[in-house]
C-alpha cells in the first residue's frame, strides 16, 4: 500500500530569503530534510539521480519540466535508498502505465519519506542558483513562516567542510562475484552502475568502508584500488587521502568523481568548490591525447585546481605538473568551463576522471574507460 502523500500549498526557500511557491506532492516536509539546493539538467534518470549517494545532503531541482512520467522500478536503483533530501519539479507525474514501471514516482518518494514539490518555476529557481551559487534551503509547507523556515536553514551545516561519506559507506566489506582482476574499492558512496561496469568485465569487486586503513586495503591483495564517487567536501576526508597516499605506487589506483578529487589531493593538489557544480547528462569533455569529445554524465560540486593555482585551464595541451608521486598529466578537460576533468599519473600506475563514465543515467560515450581501468589491473 502506498504511503499517504502530502498535498496543498508549499514553497522552496533558500538561505538568501528567495522563495519559490508550488504544491506539495510526496512526503510531508520535515526539519531533517534540508540541505544544499542544486539542479540537474538530465531529461531522464530521475530515480537513478535521487538514489545516487552523491546527492546526500542535497535537495535536487530538476530542470526538465516533466518528471515521473515513466514511473519507478527496482532496476533503476543506484543504491538501496534515496539520498536526496528533497525534490523540486515544474510538473510532477505519478504514472504507472510505462512498460517497465513497478510503481508511481510520487508514491515511491512518499514511501521513502522524501518531500517533493511541483508547480515551481524551476527556470527562475535555476537561474537564481546560477547567478548566486548553490546554497542551503529546503521544501516547506505553507503553514511554516518564512522566518521560521530561514532559521531552520541557517542551522543546517554548509557543504564546505562537510564529511558526508561516512553516512553512505558500508559498515563491513561487501563482495561482488567474479573470477577476474580483484578491484578493491574504498566505498565513499559508490553507485551500483559502477560496480556493474566492473563485474560485467569479469572483475571481482570488494567494497570497503571509507575508514579502512591502507594496510587493511592492501591485505585484500587488490589488483586495482578504486576510489568511488560520493557526497561532501573532499577536503574533509583527510583520513581517506592519507590511506590513498600510502597505497599509490604499491598498487594501481583509479578514481571517479569524488575519487578523482581524493586521488588528486593525495598527490598534493588542491580542490575548490564550484559556484553551482556540474550535474546532468550533457557535459562535453575533451580527451586531450586523441582530441575526441565525449558527452558525459556528471554530478559534483567540487573540482581540482590546475597547475599554478586558479580554477580554469587556458590551453588544450596535455599539460604536466610535478606532484609528490612524479608527473601528473592533464588528459581530460571540461569544455563548458575548462575545469580539470581527468589526470593520468606518468611515474606510477594511476588515473582519474571527474565525470561518470558508467552513466546511470546518461550517455555511454566514455564507458570504454573501464576497459582502461581493468588493463591497469592486469
Amino acid at each position: 500500500m502506498s504511503a499517504a502523500r502530502a498535498d496543498g500549498p508549499g514553497y522552496v526557500l533558500l538561505e538568501d530569503g528567495s522563495r519559490f511557491d508550488g504544491l506539495l506532492c510526496a512526503a510531508e516536509p520535515s526539519d531533517g530534510r534540508l540541505g544544499e539546493v542544486v539542479f540537474n539538467t538530465s531529461m531522464t534518470g530521475y530515480q537513478e539521480a535521487v538514489t545516487d549517494p552523491s546527492y546526500a545532503g542535497q535537495a535536487l531541482v530538476f530542470t526538465y519540466p516533466m518528471i515521473g512520467n515513466y514511473g519507478v522500478s527496482a532496476r533503476a536503483m543506484e543504491s538501496s535508498s534515496v539520498h536526496a533530501r528533497g525534490v523540486v519539479m515544474r510538473e510532477a507525474r505519478n504514472s504507472t502505465d510505462a512498460a517497465a514501471a513497478e510503481g508511481g514516482w510520487l508514491d515511491w518518494l512518499a514511501e521513502h519519506d522524501v518531500p517533493a514539490i511541483t508547480g515551481v518555476d524551476t527556470r527562475s529557481l535555476v537561474r537564481h542558483i546560477r547567478d548566486r551559487g548553490a546554497m542551503r534551503g529546503g521544501v516547506f509547507d505553507a503553514e511554516t513562516t518564512d522566518s521560521e523556515a530561514l532559521s531552520r536553514i541557517e542551522a543546517e551545516p554548509p557543504m564546505n567542510g562537510a564529511n558526508l561519506a561516512a553516512g553512505v559507506s558500508p559498515r563491513e566489506p561487501i563482495e561482488h562475484g567474479g573470477e577476474g582482476p580483484h578491484v578493491v574499492a574504498i566505498d565513499t558512496g559508490i553507485k551500483q552502475s559502477i560496480v556493474r561496469r566492473f563485474t560485467i568485465r569479469g572483475c571481482r569487486v570488494t567494497l570497503l568502508p571509507c575508514e579502512t586503513s591502507a594496510e587493511a586495503v592492501l591485505a585484500h591483495d587488490p589488483d586495482l584500488v578504486f576510489l568511488a564517487n560520493g557526497p561532501g567536501d573532499p577536503a574533509a576526508l583527510g583520513h581517506v587521502v592519507e590511506t590513498v597516499r600510502a597505497v599509490i605506487g604499491r598498487r594501481p589506483v583509479v578514481g571517479i568523481c569524488l575519487g578523482h578529487q581524493l586521488l588528486c589531493r593525495a598527490i598534493g593538489l588542491e580542490t575548490f568548490k564550484l559556484a553551482f557544480g556540474h550535474r546532468g547528462a550533457n557535459h562535453p569533455v575533451k580527451e586531450l591525447e586523441s582530441g575526441r569529445i565525449e558527452i558525459t554524465s556528471q554530478n559534483h560540486g567540487f573540482a581540482v585546481r590546475p597547475p599554478g593555482g586558479g580554477e580554469r585551464i587556458d590551453t588544450d595541451r596535455p599539460v604536466r605538473w610535478e606532484t609528490d608521486f612524479g608527473a601528473a598529466e592533464l588528459n581530460h578537460l571540461n569544455l563548458y568551463d575548462r575545469t580539470v576533468e581527468g589526470l593520468v599519473l606518468r611515474d606510477v600506475p594511476g588515473a582519474t576522471v571527474q565525470y561518470h563514465p558508467e552513466a546511470g543515467p546518461g550517455p555511454r560515450d566514455a564507458e570504454h574507460l573501464f576497459d582502461r581501468f581493468v588493463e591497469l589491473a592486469a
